[in-house]
C-alpha cells in the first residue's frame, strides 16, 4: 500500500497543532525536532483525535522537569477524563539542550525515542486510526515536524554493483527503528530525483565525530557530496564524475555540532539543491551532474547515528 509523503512543518510556533495527513498508520512515524528552553518547567506531545481543546487524547507525552529532577508523564484523555498516569522517572531530553523525539506506531503501542535511543512503548487505549493531529505546547521551540509513512522495499536494480544494491527490508526498517539503522546505510531513491523531490535525515552527531558524509549516487559516480567535517570545522561539497573528484565548496557555515541532534533536508531543484540544517538553509549546490533521474541512491556514513530517512 503506498500512501502520500506529508511535507514536515518546519519552525512551528507553540502551541501548535498539525493536521496528520492521512491519518496513522502501522509503521508511520513522527518525527520532533526542537530544542527544549532553559530552564522549563514541562513541555507536552499530543496525538489527538481532532484539533479542539477538549478533542480526546491517544498520546499524552509528557516531559516535566520540578524540583532539579526530571520524568516523564504519559497518558490518555477519553470522554471528557485523564486515565491512569504512567510515568517513567528519567530525563531523556535536558533543559536548555536540542532533541530529537520519534514516535513509531505499531499494531499494539506507540513506541517512543528519544535522540535515536528507545525510551519506553505506550500500548494503545484509544485506535489510532482516529488520530489525526499532533499537538506541541509548554516550554519547547521546534524546528520541524516530519512524518515517515510506511516504506516499500525495493529490489536491487539492475546494472548496480553488490555494494549498491538495496539490502533487505530496504525502506523503514522493522521495530524498534531507531536501532536497524545501521552506518554506512544505503537507499533508493525509487524513480531517481526529479525538481520538487526532497530526501529528510534525521539522526544525532556522535560526540566524537570527525566526519560525516550524505551521497546522493548514480551508477558511474555521485551527483552530491556533502561532507561536514569537524577535524576541519567546514562542509565540504563536491561532485565525482568519470573517477575524478571535481573543484570542493567549502564557503558557508558549519550548522552540525557534535553531540547534537540533526535533520538535514535535501531540496532537488531544476537548477541546484538547497541543502537545510534544522530548518534552516545552509547551502546551495548547482548541479554538475544534470541526469536526474539518473541519480538513485542516497547513501550515509560516518560518526552519526540515523533515526529516521525519507528519500
Amino acid at each position: 500500500m503506498a500512501f502520500y509523503q506529508q511535507q514536515p512543518f518546519y519552525n512551528p510556533k507553540t502551541p501548535f497543532p498539525g493536521l496528520i495527513q492521512g491519518g496513522l498508520q502501522d509503521g508511520k512515524s513522527i518525527i520532533i525536532s526542537g530544542r527544549v528552553l532553559p530552564g522549563a518547567n514541562r513541555f507536552h506531545v499530543n496525538l489527538q483525535c481532532g484539533s479542539q481543546s477538549k478533542a480526546d487524547v491517544a498520546l499524552h507525552f509528557n516531559p516535566r522537569y520540578e524540583n532539579g529532577s526530571g520524568y516523564v508523564v504519559n497518558n490518555a484523555y477519553q470522554n471528557g477524563c485523564w486515565g491512569s498516569e504512567e510515568r517513567k522517572y528519567e530525563t531523556p531530553f535536558p533543559s536548555g539542550q536540542p532533541f530529537t523525539l520519534q514516535i513509531l506506531v505499531s499494531m499494539d503501542a506507540y513506541k517512543i525515542s528519544t535522540n535515536g535511543r528507545h525510551f519506553m512503548d505506550f500500548r494503545h487505549r484509544i485506535p489510532f486510526t482516529r488520530v489525526d493531529t499532533v499537538f506541541v505546547d509548554g516550554m519547547v521551540e521546534l524546528n520541524s515536524i516530519a512524518f515517515q509513512n510506511p516504506m516499500s522495499y525495493f529490489p536491487p536494480q539492475p546494472g548496480y554493483p553488490p555494494q549498491y544494491t538495496a539490502p533487505p527490508g530496504c525502506g523503514f526498517p522493522s521495530y524498534p527503528a531507531p536501532a536497524a539503522y545501521t552506518i554506512p546505510y544505503k537507499s533508493v531513491i525509487n524513480g531517481g530525483l526529479h525538481p520538487g523531490k526532497n530526501m529528510v535525515i534525521h539522526g544525532v552527531i556522535n560526540p566524537n565525530a570527525t566526519r560525516i558524509t550524505f551521497n546522493l549516487r548514480h551508477r558511474t559516480g555521485i551527483a552530491l557530496h556533502y561532507n561536514p567535517r569537524f577535524d576541519e570545522n567546514v562542509v565540504v561539497r563536491n561532485t565525482h564524475h568519470m573517477e575524478k573528484w571535481g573543484t570542493e565548496e567549502r564557503f558557508g557555515g558549519m550548522p552540525f555540532k557534535r553531540g547534537e541532534t540533526f535533520q538535514v533536508t535535501i531540496s532537488c531543484n531544476p537548477h541546484h539543491y538547497n541543502v537545510f540544517v534544522n530548518g534552516q538553509q545552509a547551502h546551495t549546490y548547482n548541479h554538475r551532474y544534470t541526469k536526474l533521474d539518473d541519480i538513485d541512491i542516497l547513501e550515509v556514513c560516518g560518526d552519526l547515528q540515523l533515526t529516521s530517512v525519507q528519500a
